[in-house]
């Protein structure tokens, strides 16, 4: 006697494997656009040495617990380079610093930094306290002649400082983040093709943006800039603000649909779509886009690090 599998529940598992599919590659899509465009990331770029292009990744962001180093290839001692900075916003002069060889300037480096910081040239810019920022640009010289990193002087690199934040807080807000990212692609793909299964992950999505951005997220600013909420109405941080839109068009469109299919669908498809697609617009903005920001200029007044925190234009 053969047994046979029914063909309609055959295709509802491949359209649900296909789904999920590609609701991870959107998630994976944008964590990769947020990395390349956020302007905390690192600028990357290649220097061409003798006919061989070498890549650099020059820092951004920076913990206070230490100094941030700013590091180029040497390429075998045929790179010297000199690293201009200042304070950001502030009309001060810009400081230089020679970029000297890695391995000899950076004691205590563990084997596998070592490693990697082999035949590399290396400066350290100075601590900040939280939300301060520093603006720097390079002079490199090589066999093939002298260049401005960045070419522009207009388009300084600006690096911003923060204290750390502790892993049980960090990471599970992150990984909540692109969980709540997933799930809320799957439930707008589901509202397109899937309605049956569109519910349950909206409302996946809405408890992960509940618990992983709206309750983590601000402990996250509040151990790395001391605020817990720096949007509206408080201020104009993008990275808040766009976490707030997203939260509530989610509610809404969680309170709209509710917990059981309906005789009409339709309206309440169309609900979850356009969620989905205002967290998708959401995402485009790249994170950290008018974050949190020192004014130096209060600082230099007395006024105390933590009340001379901002938002910035940028």
């Amino acid at each position: 006697m053969t047994t046979t599998i029914p063909a309609a529940p055959l295709r509802g598992r491949l359209a649900n494997v296909l789904l999920w599919t590609l609701a991870v590659l959107i998630m994976f899509a944008a964590i990769v656009y947020q990395r390349r465009t956020g302007p905390t990331y690192p600028r990357r770029g290649e220097l061409v040495v003798a006919g061989e292009s070498l890549r650099y990744k020059l820092v951004r962001s920076q913990e206070t617990s230490r100094e941030a180093w700013v590091i180029l290839p040497a390429a075998g001692g045929q790179v010297s380079a000199t690293l201009y900075w200042k304070r950001y916003k502030v009309q001060e002069p810009f400081i230089p610093l020679d970029l000297c060889p890695a391995l000899e300037v950076l004691p205590n480096l563990g084997a596998k930094e070592a490693d990697e910081l082999r035949d590399k040239l290396v400066a350290a810019l100075p601590v900040q306290p939280p939300a301060g920022k520093l603006e720097y640009y390079l002079e490199v010289t090589t066999p093939d002649g002298s260049q401005r990193i960045p070419p522009a002087p207009e388009d300084p690199i600006i690096i911003r400082y923060k204290d750390p934040v502790p892993g049980f807080v960090l990471w599970p807000h992150v990984v909540m983040m692109f969980f709540s990212v997933l799930f809320g692609m799957r439930a707008g793909l589901s509202a397109l093709v899937d309605p049956g299964r569109m519910r349950r992950h909206a409302w996946v999505a809405l408890v992960g943006m509940t618990l992983g951005g709206m309750m983590l997220g601000p402990l996250v600013q509040k151990f790395a800039f001391g605020h817990f909420w720096t949007g509206f109405p408080f201020g104009k941080d993008l990275t808040d603000n766009k976490m707030l839109i997203m939260w509530l068009s989610w509610i809404v469109a969680c309170s709209l649909v509710g917990l059981r299919p309906r005789p009409k669908e339709w309206p309440n498809r169309l609900i979850i779509v356009l969620a989905a697609v205002v967290m998708t617009g959401a995402y485009i903005i790249p994170h950290s886009m008018r974050g949190s920001e020192l004014n130096y200029q209060q600082l230099e007044q007395g006024v105390d690090p933590r009340k001379a925190i901002g938002t910035s234009a940028n």
